[in-house]
C-alpha cells in the first residue's frame, strides 16, 4: 500500500475540510458569537496544520495509484474527516471527544443521529457547521475533492469507483473529474433553489440553508430542537417533501433531463419503482392513522383525513429517503405504520443519490435473481436475463449486489445483537442499527 501518498492526500484534504469551517465562523461573526468563532478558528488552524505536516511527508510519494490505495484512501478519509468535523464541537465545549466524534460522523455520513438534548442551546454558528457537515458528505467528500483537485488524475477515477453508491457507477462524461464537476453543479443548483422556495415560504436565511443542507444530503439535522416541526407549515412540508425525494433521486436521471430526455425518470425502473411504492405507503400509513390501533393509545392523536395525509407524506418520505426530519411523533403511531417506516429505512433511496439504505435497484435485482432461480426450479431449461430499465445487467454486477446484501444482513445482525447485550429492547437495537 502506498501510505505516503495516502498521507498526501489525506493532508490535502485535512485542508480542505479546515477552509470548509470559514463559512460558519462568518455566522459565528454575524450573531456575534465570540466564543464559537475562537472554537472555529483554532479548529481551521489544527485542521490545516495537520494537513501541512501530512502533505510534506508524502511529497516524495509515488503517483502510483492502486485500487487497494483507493479503498484506503476512501477508508481513512471518511474517519479522518469525521474526527475533523469534531474539533469544533470539542473546542466550543458543546460535548466531550467521544460525543464530538460521534455528532460529526452522523453529519458527515448523513445518518442525523444526534446526542445533543437541547439543540437551541447551541450557538448558532456550531449548528450551522452541524449542518454544513450533512451537505459535505451527502455528495461524498470523495468526489467533492475530485471535483476541485484536478492533479488527482487517473488516481481520482479510482477514488470515484470506491466512493460511488449503487452497483454500476459509471460516470457522465468521459473524464472523472467532469463527471463530479457535473454532479455539483446539480447539487449547488439544488440547494440554491430549495433555500429560495424555504425563504419564500416564510423561513430566514439562516433556517432555509440548514434545512436545505439536511435535506439534500437526506441526513436531517436541523437547528431546531422540534425540527421541521417547529414551523408548523404546510407550505414548508411540502417543499421540504419535494427535495427530500429530489435528493433520494439518482443525480444521473438530472444529467440526462438536462440533455433534454424529458423521460428518463419515468423510464427509469428504480425512481419508478421508489416513487410507486412511496406513493403506496404514504396512503397505506394515512388509513392506519386514521383507523389503527396506536402503539401508545394514551398520547393517540385524532387526525382529519387532510392531516393524516399531511403527517403521512411528509413522515413516510422522511424515512424512506433516509432524512430523518420529524413533524410527529410517530414512536406512538400504530405498528403498522411504524414497521412500513422502518422496512423504507432499509431499502432507502435510489442508487446515485445522497440516500441511504439498500438502494431500491438492488432490491429490484435480488427480486428478479429470486424470482429468476424459482422459475429455473420448474423450468430448468430456462435461460433468462435479468434486465433493469431495459438494459440486461451484467453477472458480475449482480453478484456484487448479492455480496453487498449478505454483507449488508451480516452487519445489521451483528449490530442487532450488540445493541441488545447493552441492554437496549428490541425495536429500538433494530431501529437504531437500521438508521
Amino acid at each position: 500500500m502506498n501510505l505516503r501518498l495516502i498521507a498526501k492526500y489525506i493532508g490535502v484534504f485535512s485542508i480542505a475540510i479546515g477552509l470548509m469551517m470559514t463559512p460558519s465562523m462568518a455566522w459565528a461573526l454575524y450573531f456575534r458569537e465570540w466564543g464559537p468563532l475562537t472554537a472555529l478558528f483554532k479548529a481551521l488552524l489544527l485542521s490545516c496544520g495537520i494537513g501541512l505536516v501530512l502533505s510534506w511527508v508524502g511529497r516524495s510519494a509515488s503517483e502510483v495509484f492502486r485500487q487497494r490505495d483507493a479503498l484506503a484512501l476512501v477508508g481513512f478519509t471518511w474517519l479522518w474527516a469525521s474526527a475533523l468535523g469534531a474539533l469544533p464541537f470539542l473546542f466550543g465545549g458543546v460535548a466531550g471527544p467521544v460525543d464530538a466524534f460521534f455528532e460529526s460522523t452522523s453529519g458527515i455520513t448523513t445518518t442525523g443521529s444526534s446526542i445533543l438534548t437541547d439543540i437551541e442551546a447551541v450557538a448558532k454558528s456550531l449548528l450551522f457547521w452541524r449542518s454544513f457537515t450533512h451537505w459535505l458528505g451527502g455528495m461524498g467528500i470523495i468526489v467533492l475533492f475530485i471535483a476541485v483537485l484536478p492533479y488527482l488524475g487517473a488516481g481520482g477515477k479510482q477514488l470515484f469507483r470506491s466512493e460511488s453508491s449503487g452497483p454500476d457507477p459509471r460516470g457522465l462524461a468521459p473524464r472523472i473529474k467532469d463527471t463530479a464537476v457535473i454532479l455539483y453543479k446539480i447539487y449547488l443548483g439544488l440547494t440554491l433553489a430549495q433555500t429560495i422556495a424555504l425563504m419564500l415560504a416564510g423561513m430566514s436565511f439562516y433556517d432555509a440553508l440548514c434545512h436545505t443542507f439536511g435535506t439534500l444530503a437526506t441526513g436531517g439535522f436541523s437547528p431546531r430542537q422540534a425540527s421541521v416541526a417547529a414551523f408548523d407549515s404546510v407550505a414548508v412540508e411540502l417543499i421540504i417533501v419535494f427535495f427530500m425525494i429530489a435528493g433520494a433521486t439518482s443525480f444521473a436521471l438530472y444529467f440526462a433531463v438536462l440533455r433534454g430526455q424529458w423521460k428518463a425518470p419515468w423510464k427509469d425502473t428504480e425512481w419508478r419503482i421508489f416513487v410507486i411504492v412511496l406513493a403506496l405507503c404514504v396512503g397505506i400509513v394515512a388509513l392506519n392513522l386514521l383507523w389503527g390501533t396506536w402503539a401508545k393509545p394514551e398520547v393517540r392523536v385524532t387526525y382529519t383525513p387532510l392531516g393524516a395525509l399531511r403527517y403521512s407524506l411528509f413522515q413516510v418520505t422522511s424515512i424512506s429517503t433516509t432524512t430523518g426530519f420529524a413533524t410527529a411523533d410517530f414512536d406512538a403511531w400504530p405498528y403498522l405504520s411504524r414497521m412500513i417506516m422502518l422496512l423504507l429505512m432499509i431499502v432507502g433511496g435510489s442508487a446515485g443519490s445522497t440516500s441511504g439504505g439498500l438502494k431500491v435497484v438492488r432490491v429490484v435485482m435480488l427480486a428478479k435473481m429470486a424470482y429468476w432461480r424459482l422459475e429455473q426450479t420448474f423450468r430448468p431449461k430456462t435461460v433468462r436475463a435479468i434486465r433493469i430499465s431495459g438494459q440486461v445487467i451484467d453477472q458480475t454486477v449482480l453478484e456484487s449486489a448479492y455480496g453487498f446484501f449478505v454483507v449488508y444482513l451480516l452487519w445489521f445482525a451483528g449490530g442487532c445483537l450488540f445493541m441488545s447485550a447493552l441492554g437496549l429492547p428490541l425495536d429500538t437495537a433494530v431501529s437504531s442499527i437500521a438508521a
